[in-house]
């Protein structure tokens, strides 16, 4: 039996009644903070070009185009959305799969539920089918695949979007099947665009990909079963003989990827390989008081080298090279005790004050025995001033890494209302936070939606730039 067919089993097998709680939990959780950074996103240049170049009119679908009122067919608002989700790179994690999952998954799911008349509660248990498939394909490759230059929030993220629609929209599991095949020809993304626009793009595509893929198998579409094990397959294909293990995708069925490790979220909107780092410098202004940059002597941040492989940008030539600089986003964390979303808009990259300190940051690899081997996300700065002091911090984990070490809700509330707040005035602001609170009461997405229609837009998105190195 082909690993598709036997993944579709158990995706076709699953239903809300047997989610534990846990699992419903962290799924809401994943979509309040999903919509939160796709509402925040739109605003950005990337989705609005994509929108551009596909001409899209409103009215011709049953789909929002996020923070507007335009709706279109459901393939270009997973499009448009999926590129808003994954724009301001302020969207979850999934340690397994290796890359970002719910801006994968809740911009398809959600212009599929309002296509085809899906709930609230049918969308949690697709959220929750695409996150374990996404995970153990993730587990098979990982983490060879990603050091191979492939980007899995694309790659594999695929499978986890065509997982989570197939089992939204009832197909069955020959069907299922089907769709995860077609879904292999759609993988694509590969690291050397991080820091531009096409990364999200990436998960765009991605969602795009992965709903295509469960529309054509259900109009009876064919492709080749053995896609995954095939010699010129997925695994041979991405990650050549000997650097994968396809029967991990099969283990651990009884547990729950998405409630242990889980999902990983993010308090600040920059690179997830750079927030340990940021962490470190934070607890140092904490500790030791706001620095005064001009008695800063040197700043060393030591990270372990696969994330610092696209994170080393000493002198980043644009918002988006900043989300990927440790250097910048450690100066900003010294600077000002915090790393925001008005760090990285407008020209904030080119502040005098963070070019002026930027040189005297300095980053590599820890080269001693490595911090995590199996989660690679700890970090150690030090800051040497200019009389000869230093000070040093480490952070073997940031905040929000995995589900044991989790973001208090409070903060991800607030980090919602952030987001949202920057597109919709505040009682809708409020209204969405309580509808996705409740979303398994929600009878259909297209229901759901209608909180983001005109009415609840703010005339002028707020987008403050940051000036003269004052957040």
């Amino acid at each position: 039996m082909t690993l598709a067919r036997q993944l579709a089993q158990r995706i076709t097998a699953m239903s809300y009644e047997t989610l534990p709680p846990e699992v419903g939990y962290w799924c809401r959780i994943a979509v309040l903070d999903t919509v939160g950074v796709t509402l925040a996103g739109s605003l950005e240049e990337a989705p609005r070009l994509v929108e551009d170049v596909l001409d899209l009119q409103s009215g011709e679908g049953p789909c929002l185009v996020f923070g507007s009122a335009r709706r279109v067919r459901p393939l270009d608002a997973a499009l448009v959305n999926g590129t808003a989700a994954h724009a301001l790179d302020f969207d979850n994690t999934a340690k397994n799969l290796g890359g970002h999952v719910s801006a994968v998954m809740v911009p398809a799911l959600i212009a599929a539920g309002e296509a085809f008349g899906a709930s609230g509660r049918e969308v949690l248990l697709a959220h929750a089918a695409g996150y374990e498939v996404g995970a153990r394909i993730g587990r098979c490759v990982n983490p060879y695949h990603t050091e191979r230059g492939w980007h899995p929030t694309a790659t594999i993220g695929v499978f986890a979007v065509a997982s989570a629609c197939a089992r939204l929209l009832g197909l069955t599991t020959a069907e299922t099947e089907t769709a995860l095949v077609i879904a292999a020809s759609h993988a694509a993304g590969i690291k050397a665009n991080f820091g531009t626009m096409t990364k999200p793009l990436h998960a765009g595509q991605c969602a795009r990909g992965g709903l295509l893929a469960v529309l054509l198998a259900r109009k009876g579409y064919t492709a080749n079963p053995e896609a995954f094990e095939h010699k010129q397959g997925f695994f041979k294909v991405f990650n050549g003989e000997g650097n994968y293990d396809a029967a991990r995708a099969l283990e651990g069925w009884k547990d729950w990827e998405i409630a242990s490790p889980g999902a990983s979220y993010k308090l600040y909107p920059c690179c997830y390989s750079t927030h340990a780092a940021v962490e470190a410098a934070l607890n140092l202004v904490r500790r030791h008081g706001p620095f005064d940059t001009r008695t800063v002597a040197r700043v060393d941040s030591w990270t372990p080298a696969r994330g610092l492989a696209h994170t080393d940008r000493p002198d980043p030539d644009s918002v988006l090279a900043a989300k990927f600089s440790v250097q910048y986003c450690v100066a900003r964390a010294l600077m000002h005790g915090k790393v925001v979303l008005e760090h990285f808009e407008g020209d904030a990259w080119r502040d005098p004050a963070v070019r002026e300190l930027l040189p005297r940051v300095h980053a590599t690899p820890y080269t001693g025995k490595p911090f995590a081997d199996d989660d690679p996300f700890d970090a150690e700065v030090k800051v040497t001033l200019t009389d000869g002091r230093t000070f040093s911090e480490k952070v073997d984990r940031p905040l929000g890494r995995t589900s044991d070490n989790p973001i208090p809700p409070e903060y991800l509330k607030a980090k919602f209302e952030n987001c949202a707040s920057r597109v919709l005035a505040p009682p809708a602001v409020a209204a969405v936070c309580s509808g996705i609170e409740s979303l398994e009461q929600v009878g259909s997405m297209r229901e759901f939606t209608r909180l983001l229609e005109p009415a609840a837009v703010v005339a002028k998105p707020v987008r403050q730039a940051v000036k003269g190195g004052v957040a």
